[in-house]
């Protein structure tokens, strides 16, 4: 075990609206509840990780998907001596702002919004978690920490152009709270990259579950070639598949720790802010992985991603949100309630639309037609 509490982010600052101490629960634990508790983390059930969760039950949706992620960061951060909470805490929030039918669904949705100030789910993440989720008299939003926010907002590094952030979630709304071009905590990088480790993974057996491709097409990957070389005289089955994966997963999250404690050590990172102000991501695949990465991604790319089958869901996909979008600008107030629209009706539109199910978008689109 490994000493690098003072590099972890143990106490908060606090949050917009101040609020008493729990004796039971740390303010990350807290925010992590409040997450759980999200009408947006239960909608996640419903929403599509690359198959259109219509497709069937077998396949991973945006819930199982985070769950995955929070369950490898807690992991990389608890031997680390790090704040697993924390960590967890962003792993299952960094996916609430994401559109139905998933990246064709996000494109979509951002190709309407072009001239209304564009849209970028994770900044509706932010959104969420800080506007639109009401459940407390107070103030609205969860009033997640501050350290929170900025692990949400910073989920893949520094933002050095602040137009998107400014049309999106209003510069002002965030107080100088926070560095943009800073990277933030340990624990927000561990959620960044525990998220690459499940989706490369949990994508190749979805990819084999759903017969895009056969399991000796990945074996041509040489990484999972020599992963298979340890079981050689086993019979090829799903079984197999999830050793297979399960080994991949293992090996990915020792070369991220393995690797991390090098880079600290190399850029001699002490305390947190020199986290902040280090120039270089510190949780990192060595380059070795890092090429195993994108051999794994250019895989998935090429035989999942661009797979015919998946391609036309997708193209449904995009008109529907399309078709949803013209049709609620015309009469917001038919389907948006009066709290939920402010000035700019597109981007209470967008909300709404981002905030959907697969499901309950295909519905209103075919109640539409």
């Amino acid at each position: 075990m490994n000493n690098f509490k003072k590099l972890g982010q143990f106490k908060s600052t606090g949050r917009f609206f101040k609020e008493k101490n729990s004796l039971y629960r740390t303010p990350f634990q807290r925010d992590r509840d409040r997450i759980i508790h999200s009408a947006s983390f239960r909608r996640l059930k419903h929403k599509t990780q690359v198959f259109v969760n219509t497709e069937g039950d077998h396949f991973r949706t945006r819930i199982t998907h985070s769950l995955e992620v929070s369950q490898i960061a807690r992991s990389i951060a608890k031997y680390l001596d790090l704040n697993d909470d924390l960590a967890e805490t962003l792993s299952l929030a960094h996916d609430l702002g994401h559109t139905p039918f998933g990246h064709a669904g996000e494109n979509s949705l951002r190709e309407c919004m072009i001239n209304y100030g564009g849209f970028d789910h994770n900044l509706q993440t932010l959104r969420i978690v800080m506007f639109l989720e009401n459940k407390y008299l107070k103030f609205k939003g969860l009033n997640l920490t501050f350290e929170t926010l900025d692990g949400l907002l910073k989920h893949n590094g520094p933002i050095y152009n602040l137009d998107k952030i400014n049309n999106i979630i209003g510069i002002k709304n965030l107080k100088n709270r926070f560095s943009f071009n800073q990277y933030s905590s340990l624990e927000s990088q561990i959620s960044n990259i525990s998220d690459d480790i499940a989706y490369n993974n949990h994508d190749i057996q979805d990819g084999l579950n759903a017969n895009l491709f056969k399991l000796d097409e990945i074996l041509e990957i040489n990484f999972f070639k020599e992963i298979f070389k340890r079981y050689k005289n086993v019979k090829k089955n799903k079984i197999l598949i999830y050793q297979i994966i399960r080994d991949s997963i293992d090996l990915m999250v020792k070369d991220i720790i393995s690797n991390s404690k090098k880079n600290l050590k190399k850029n001699k990172i002490k305390n947190l802010k020199d986290v902040e102000k280090n120039d270089d991501k510190i949780i990192n695949f060595s380059d070795n992985y890092i090429e195993i990465d994108n051999e794994i991604k250019k895989f998935l790319r090429i035989k999942m991603y661009n797979n015919k089958k998946v391609l036309a869901k997708n193209i449904e996909g995009q008109k529907i949100i399309k078709y949803l979008f013209t049709n609620i600008c015309k009469k917001p107030k038919k389907f948006i309630e009066n709290q939920n629209l402010n000035k700019n009706k597109f981007r209470s539109v967008s909300d709404f639309i981002s905030g959907m199910t697969d499901r309950y978008a295909i519905n209103l689109y075919n109640n539409l037609k």
